[in-house]
């Protein structure tokens, strides 16, 4: 398995832990994304409600009220070019 396929089953499976816990398996809730954004970037830290409030909003592209994988896919790959600037 190559360096990249495993890369994407990463991004896969870690949004598969966190979305359907209110439901429906296939978008995070704010409090899912909460839950991700605790475990998965704030390092075991509470994000605090506007920090959540902020993240959710600039990933809820099209304002339904949830983030997609699509939404989440996005986020991570401009995260990752973010991150290959520095």
């Amino acid at each position: 398995m190559s360096g990249l396929f495993t890369a994407m089953a990463i991004v896969k499976a870690t949004f598969d832990k966190y979305a359907g816990k209110d439901g429906d398996k296939t978008t995070l809730t704010k409090a899912e994304l909460s839950d991700l954004l605790k475990a998965e970037f704030f390092e075991g830290k509470t994000p605090s409600k506007a920090e959540v409030d902020e993240f959710f909003k600039s990933l809820d592209v099209d304002s339904d009220g949830v983030v997609d994988y699509t939404e989440y896919v996005t986020f991570v790959a401009a995260l990752t070019v973010i991150c290959n600037k520095k």
